[in-house]
């Protein structure tokens, strides 16, 4: 994940060139503020001097109020830069933690499934955060300092030339001292980086399944385990700190020995007469100045340091490209459509194929019931039917139209999934129900409610369509996010709706309060259901039972119930689950 030169410069072109005007007003006012530093000694040179000559005191004041306005007039430079460059920062982080929010959220799920929602939250949050000293300070800040220190070098020598060459030797050597711990500080930084990513991750999952490790007792080994990816974190985050510190105490002290060599030397030539009290005195203040510029170049190399870390895993991250690519925008015919899977295989690795060779038709305006026993495949193909996968081998066609010729938007657009693992947000009602579409109108969602029988539940809401929900759904039961998802699918009112088991978790009067909503959602739609009880296959057209990823059985679901020799009139007289409510990824 090392970062390369063209990684910096792509950062910094891409983020800060919407800002130039603002960038450009950062470079002014530091190179502006860099040359009234270097000024405000040399005033105090010659209040020194014409002080110890017998300047009258108008004159003496005059310098004296000159060097005032100048040290005021640095402060407010200074707080005009920070400003600017904590807007120019701040802003250009944002935009790119956001477009990185977007890179993710477009990735395919294989990636999803081989990384943690913690890690990667490291990854937009965590690492973009270490960025934004490098977008509104490094560049112009280093550019800055280094014009300070060739600056006051320059007027160094002019005062002696033994001066400078000792305060430059110095300035040297701290400069390539700190380029050389960078490298070794760095490796350090990432590695201290992805424990971290690590770590998030770990807490993440272990947090979100909170119910599950106290039912079974795992606290401890959660917590065993959290301890050795906090102490492995802590072990590399030390090792890079000291060494990040060790190389700032070594700028530090270089630093403070040419001070006292230059020091020396014009105490030398002060005694020998050679200069007066106040070059000695500009002498003191330069090197003194100098280092201000050395110590922010050793910080801003530091800082560096870790932003270089950080932009190897961010560009790492923006180089993954998603397997699932949006299809040349192929339009699906309007109204119900049909489904067709033609020789369908697929598998999410590289082990046995979860889906062999699946080939069925679905009319437009039909319903499909899919049974079988867990893992058999079944909501594998909802999966597939919403692209989040494309198949190993065969197509799938929407309409007449592959899936992969299809645009994503109309898929996601067309498309409806509801399953029994409902997501509520800590939102409104209102943002849960449209997922923040602000266009659609509230009489709209009130009546969707209703329709749902949940008029009695909105109207013990306290304020409404405006009343926050808990993050996970605090305070709605497992019934009722189960209508509100049915609610999202309703104001949507996609052509195609797909139902993977999404009354299993519903109790029976519950349930009773669904089939009619049900019966309003699929009406004039084509759709496929994926349930364990017979009440909601009943619905269904056809029926067509899988088992080991194959089909076993299709056809017209009242023909496979009448025929006492078919899988589904077994499964019936059985009274066995149509389907285990513990399908899983499957």
């Amino acid at each position: 994940m090392g970062a390369s030169p063209r990684d910096y410069w792509r950062l910094l072109a891409d983020y800060l060139k919407p800002q130039r005007g603002r960038a450009t007003l950062l470079a002014l006012l530091l190179l502006t503020g860099t040359g009234f530093q270097l000024v405000s000694p040399l005033v105090l040179r010659q209040f020194i001097d014409r002080a110890l000559e017998g300047e009258p005191l108008r004159i003496l004041l005059l310098i004296a109020g000159l060097y005032i306005g100048f040290a005021i007039l640095i402060q407010v430079i200074k707080l005009f830069e920070t400003w600017t460059a904590e807007y120019v920062g701040w802003t250009a982080t944002n935009n790119l933690r956001a477009d990185l929010a977007q890179h993710v959220l477009d990735l395919d799920m294989s990636f999803h499934n081989q990384h943690t929602p913690g890690s990667l939250i490291e990854r937009v949050d965590g690492d973009v955060f270490l960025l934004g000293n490098f977008f509104s300070r490094f560049i112009i800040n280093v550019l800055g300092n280094l014009l300070l220190t060739i600056g006051v070098i320059v007027l160094l020598t002019r005062v002696d030339w033994r001066i400078g060459l000792t305060i430059g030797l110095f300035a040297a050597i701290t400069i390539a001292a700190m380029m050389a711990f960078g490298r070794f500080t760095t490796e350090r930084f990432a590695a201290s980086r992805q424990s971290h990513a690590d770590l998030m991750g770990f807490l993440e999952e272990r947090i979100s399944g909170t119910e599950d490790i106290r039912s079974t007792g795992a606290t401890a080994y959660v917590m065993r385990r959290n301890d050795e990816f906090a102490r492995e974190y802590s072990r590399k985050q030390t090792s890079a700190v000291l060494l990040s510190t060790f190389s700032f105490s070594t700028s530090q002290l270089l630093a403070v020995l040419g001070m006292a060599v230059s020091l020396g030397v014009g105490t030398v030539l002060y005694r020998d007469g050679e200069t007066t009290l106040g070059t000695v005195f500009v002498i003191f203040q330069f090197t003194q100045l100098l280092m201000q510029p050395v110590e922010e170049i050793s910080r801003q190399l530091r800082d560096f340091q870790q932003a270089t870390a950080s932009i190897g895993r961010v560009r790492a991250l923006q180089r993954i490209e998603p397997a699932i690519t949006d299809g040349p925008g192929e339009p699906l015919q309007p109204g119900p459509l049909a489904v067709d899977f033609d020789h369908v295989t697929f598998g999410y690795g590289a082990d046995e194929p979860v889906l062999r060779d699946i080939t069925f038709h679905l009319g437009p305006r039909r319903v499909l019931g899919v049974v079988g026993r867990t893992g058999s495949g079944k909501s594998t193909i909802t999966r597939l039917l919403c692209r989040f996968y494309d198949p190993g081998h065969g197509s799938i066609r929407l309409g007449n139209v592959d899936l992969r010729d299809c645009a994503l938007a109309d898929i996601r657009d067309r498309v409806a999934l509801v399953t029994q693992e409902i997501q509520l947000f800590r939102a409104t009602v209102r943002d849960n129900l449209t997922l923040f579409d602000h266009s659609i109108p509230n009489e709209r969602i009130i009546d969707a409610l209703h329709r749902l029988g949940l008029e009695e539940w909105h109207a013990s809401l306290p304020e409404g369509l405006d009343t926050m929900l808990d993050s996970g759904g605090g305070g709605v039961s497992a019934g009722e996010a189960q209508l509100l998802a049915f609610t999202r699918v309703f104001l949507r009112d996609p052509d195609f709706v797909i139902l993977d088991e999404a009354s299993s978790r519903l109790d029976p009067a519950t349930e009773a309060q669904l089939e009619r909503a049900i019966d309003a959602l699929l009406a004039g739609r084509t759709a496929i259901v994926i349930a364990h009880r017979l009440a909601t296959i009943e619905r269904a057209d056809e029926v067509l039972v899988m088992a080991n990823g194959r089909i076993v059985e299709h056809g017209d679901r009242v023909s496979l119930a009448n025929d006492s020799n078919s899988r589904f009139a077994e499964l019936i007289r059985s009274g066995h689950d149509l389907v285990s409510s513990a399908e899983g990824k499957r």
